[in-house]
């Protein structure tokens, strides 16, 4: 089991590497979100993450910080999930709801949002007969 931490180096900053996911990156809805997300090269040392609300949605700042924060949340308690997957992540968390929902309907979906992205990104088991 992975540590609860979100640390600085974990948040997609670089700006070259948000639009190549934007650009190349492929993506799911989930209820809440629409999740993009994208394969590191191999040497890459860990996930990098991205929040993002709509303005147009919520017109004041502090209702879009308390939604980043709870999505924030939801992933520093789930990310260890994603320690199976071989390969290093871009992933970008778009909020598409409409009102603020409590932490306690976030976390699961975040948490689902892991779970499907863990299943995109195993290996294949081959079996050979």
């Amino acid at each position: 089991m992975g540590s609860f931490t979100f640390h600085r180096s974990e948040r997609l900053k670089r700006q070259k590497l948000i639009q190549e996911l934007f650009d190349k990156g492929s993506y799911f809805y989930l209820p809440l979100f629409k999740v993009l997300h994208l394969a590191l090269p191999p040497a890459a040392t860990q996930h990098q993450v991205l929040f993002s609300v709509s303005k147009r949605t919520f017109k004041r700042a502090v209702d879009r910080n308390r939604v980043k924060r709870r999505i924030r949340e939801g992933y520093r308690l789930n990310k260890h999930n994603l320690d199976p997957v071989p390969q290093k992540l871009l992933i970008a968390y778009i909020y598409t709801g409409r009102q603020i929902v409590p932490s306690a309907e976030v976390h699961p979906k975040v948490a689902a949002s892991i779970e499907k992205l863990k299943t995109i990104y195993q290996p294949r088991k081959t079996t050979d007969a």
